[in-house]
């Protein structure tokens, strides 16, 4: 399982070239079936649509899976709204799985929730609906939480690089504190887990340049 885009919860993309050689090569040479994971971070990375490693892998021969969450863009996070889209090494074995995933469909859930609709008519519309503009400022606003944080914390604690933290993408990154160090900034840092893992989307400006950076800054000294 590969996530295409704003890893959670690292927060760590493959490059380019990863996906084309590495990631690619790694699975289709081992026989392995590739399930791409288009979570819910669609336009939170770069842009709204992360088809690029499901375009690649889509190139190559044999089968591909590939889930898609709606839930936080476009704001359907208490719908559970969603998509599975399978491509088939064969027309013989899409049709198989095809019959497969009716006779599925129809046991749990016989008809797709309604919401579907507004997904693709925010899809098929989407300059209309304006949702690219909207995802651009939520982008960009997750992006200068990152910038404040990591230059706060040069100030604060020059004797620690937090540079990754601006080479991470979406609303999730890994912060390399200890779980000593998270549970003393519970107060603080509440998106914080065990693992270090933090919810930079959850972070305000305001807290950036005071009490978080101020509270990390103490924890790692």
């Amino acid at each position: 399982m590969l996530h295409a885009c704003c890893h959670n919860p690292t927060g760590v993309d493959p490059s380019e070239s990863q996906w084309t050689d590495d990631h690619r090569a790694f699975v289709r040479s081992r026989g392995l079936i590739p399930f791409i994971d288009i979570a819910v971070y669609q336009g939170f990375n770069e842009g709204w649509n992360p088809t690029a490693p499901v375009r690649r892998f889509a190139a190559t021969p044999g089968p591909l899976f590939i889930a898609s969450s709606f839930s936080k863009s476009p704001a359907l996070y208490g719908e559970q709204v969603g998509a599975l889209t399978i491509v088939g090494a064969s027309k013989d074995e899409a049709g198989r799985a095809l019959s497969q995933l009716k006779r599925i469909i129809r046991t749990n859930y016989s008809n797709p929730h309604a919401w579907r609709r507004l997904v693709a008519s925010v899809l098929g519309n989407y300059r209309a609906a304006g949702a690219g503009t909207e995802l651009g400022t939520m982008r960009e606003r997750i992006h200068t939480v990152r910038k404040m944080l990591v230059e706060r914390l040069r100030q604060l604690a020059p004797q620690a690089d937090f540079s990754f933290v601006l080479r991470q993408r979406g609303m999730f990154s890994y912060s390399g504190l200890t779980r000593d160090q998270v549970e003393r900034l519970r107060r603080v840092l509440r998106g914080a887990i065990d693992t270090g893992r933090i919810c930079v989307a959850a972070l305000q400006l305001a807290q950036c340049r005071a009490r978080v950076a101020q509270s990390i800054a103490k924890v790692i000294v």
